[in-house]
């Protein structure tokens, strides 16, 4: 480790330009492992945990193993948590993703599978917690334990505040990580109260251990972690006394990282045009001054005087990075015509652009630029829109039968068959009585929600005066599972993304640039898009395109990354939070809310005020909001 690093960092860390390359790695050391006790005549004891994170590398071992250089016969597991009370067969349990993505996939001997059971009575709880510390020591230990991080620092189902000394038992869920998990159950209300974890002092105990974390999710409590003290209000912290861990990140889980976010306080760094923008704008923040207002003291007394020695002057600094700044401000997302276009960031011409942005699920355009929509709408491009999924999963079954209930009331004033719209309310209602948490619905409850999803996307389209024509519902199939989890994108996701733009042939494509979460819709809808961006690369239309990415309701651009700044007036902010209204289904409650207990029009709202607020402290003109863009150079 670079003996700078060590001054913040506590523990041997690697981080990877992406989370695929990361777990390719981790999947290696893992199978190297397995490979190495088999040559010794030994069992490989592997603790486990189920989620996402460690998804990628489970699916890498299954591939090693269906290639026919893995076996797992020598490898005894035992996973690290388990909801409780939860049945092994649902959907959401521990297990059932450990069978789902490992365990059914290879040739693991099924005796020595070893899971917690969510589904035991409660009183003999404690009982199984014994005995499952007893297995593990007589399975000589643990020689591999896998992590992921959870956001607020747990490992396993270990709560903050739990003792380092603790063991195997039962621990009561609190509030924030029980909100984390209502995705997954359909509601916060439906999952379960406990966990069943391995103590930390059980953890501790393994041989080796391997902690990962992917997205800017992460990025904070990664560096609490990495950068903080040994404390018990953050379980993972105690992995700084390990004598073998490894600690394993992507780039966007590093972010915070002084030596990435601060790379000048580690040591001589090379400055580009966006590390030294980024330098200034934390100067800025740190002190509290608008650009123009640096000093060369400022600089040199906050670690920043070889950017000085090498640009010249404080003062250059400044002016060039004020203009670079100033320059990405546009009220003319699609190009101003007849305008010189040299210091903006749209080209003039063509004028009007036919522009094609991509909405991975049927809300996102409106949550996260409904304003430069609203505004590309306005200034007489012709706008399309595509819903990449048909988000039916985030309805819930009340609205269903509340759309139902109008059928059925309108039914004789339009002459519709009477006796069939009530047939259809009564068996989708008992349905609805005998489903349990999780269950997939049946096909046409799923194309209901579909309906109820594409007709509230009309409407903040015709709301914005976009053409019916012009807003496309690709309904791409890698969504359509039913449940939560999502199949990768396939060839004819990308056929139908490729079919729709070689329709259009547009000038400008947005695109959700949610690339953090390695296993979100986001991701995998906009993975999709590079891939047939790369089918039609040969097209003399794609030479004149350009493809801008917004981020959804969860995150923001760093402005020292950002291309493009599209100011909103209060009158256009109104307009977008109309347009994100239109949205009924997601409004007051959404399905799947996360951590955060706003609407998702209050988050995205709040955020274009910060954002805002953040360009008028660095010394740019006063807005009401701005929603911020980055332009990405594919292929061509």
């Amino acid at each position: 480790m670079n003996t700078v690093y060590k001054k913040y960092e506590k523990v041997p860390l690697s981080v990877f330009s992406d989370s695929d390359v990361a777990t390719e790695l981790v999947a290696r050391q893992v199978a190297a492992l397995i490979k190495d006790k088999t040559e010794r005549g030994e069992m490989c004891v592997l603790g486990l945990t189920a989620g996402s994170t460690a998804a990628g590398v489970y699916e890498k071992l299954v591939a090693l193993h269906k290639k026919g250089k893995l076996s797992f016969n020598n490898v005894t597991v035992f996973n690290i948590d388990e909801y409780f009370p939860v049945s092994e067969d649902v959907m959401q349990s521990r297990s059932n993703c450990l069978r789902e993505y490992l365990l059914n996939e290879i040739d693991i001997l099924p005796e020595n599978i070893h899971l917690i059971e969510g589904d035991i009575d409660k009183k003999d709880v404690a009982g199984f917690c014994n005995y499952y510390e007893e297995k593990i020591k007589s399975a000589g230990g643990i020689d591999l334990q896998l992590l992921g991080l959870d956001g607020r620092g747990q490992i396993g189902a270990n709560e903050p505040g739990s003792i380092f000394s603790s063991r195997t038992r039962l621990i009561t869920l609190d509030h924030a990580t029980r909100m984390s998990a209502a995705s997954n159950f359909f509601g916060e209300e439906n999952v379960p109260g406990y966990g069943i974890t391995l103590g930390i002092a059980t953890i501790m105990e393994a041989r080796r251990i391997i902690l990962m974390a992917w997205g800017e999710g992460k990025a904070r409590i990664v560096k609490q972690v990495v950068e903080g003290s040994v404390i018990e209000m953050l379980p993972a912290s105690i992995l700084q006394t390990h004598h073998n861990v490894s600690f394993i990140f992507d780039a966007a889980a590093a972010s915070e990282l002084t030596r990435i976010k601060t790379p000048w306080l580690t040591g001589t760094v090379h400055w580009t045009n966006k590390l030294t923008r980024r330098a200034v704008f934390s100067l800025c923040e740190q002190l509290g001054k608008p650009v123009l207002k640096l000093t060369e003291r400022d600089y040199n007394d906050n670690g920043l005087d070889e950017l000085v020695a090498q640009s010249g002057s404080a003062n250059r600094i400044n002016i060039r990075v004020f203009n670079e700044l100033q320059h990405t401000i546009t009220g003319w997302p699609g190009g101003k015509p007849d305008a010189n276009d040299d210091t903006r960031p749209e080209r003039s011409r063509p004028f009007p652009k036919r522009v094609a942005v991509f909405s991975p699920h049927p809300d996102d355009d409106v949550i996260s630029m409904g304003g430069t929509l609203a505004r590309l709408s306005e200034q007489g491009h012709e706008v399309h829109v595509a819903y990449q999924t048909s988000g039916n999963i985030a309805v819930f079954d009340d609205e269903v039968i509340r759309f139902l209930d109008f059928v059925r009331d309108i039914s004789p004033l339009y002459g519709f068959n009477t006796a069939k719209a009530n047939q259809a309310y009564q068996e989708t209602a008992n349905f609805f009585s005998q489903k349990h948490s999780g269950q997939i619905d049946l096909p046409k409850i799923a194309a209901a929600k579909t309906a109820i999803r594409q007709s509230e996307a009309r409407a903040a389209c015709r709301y914005l005066k976009i053409p019916e024509n012009r807003v496309h519902f690709l309904n791409l199939p890698f969504y359509e599972t039913g449940s939560i989890k999502k199949k990768p994108a396939g060839s004819e996701d990308i056929n139908i993304i490729s079919e729709f733009l070689q329709t259009i042939k547009p000038h400008q494509i947005f695109a959700a640039g949610d690339l953090s979460d390695p296993h979100g819709t986001h991701r995998v809808c906009f993975t999709a898009i590079l891939e047939a961006l790369k089918k039609l690369r040969h097209e003399p239309w794609l030479s004149d395109c350009r493809l801008w990415l917004y981020r959804g309701a969860w995150q923001e651009w760093d402005i020292a990354e950002v291309n493009m700044a599209v100011p909103l007036s209060p009158e256009e902010s109104h307009i977008k939070r109309m347009a994100v209204f239109k949205h009924q289904s997601q409004k007051d409650r959404p399905l799947f809310p996360g951590t955060d207990s706003r609407e998702f029009w209050q988050r995205a709202e709040e955020r274009n005020i910060a954002t805002a607020v953040k360009y008028d402290r660095l010394g740019m003109a006063e807005y009401q909001a701005m929603e911020l863009f980055v332009r990405y150079h594919f292929e061509k």
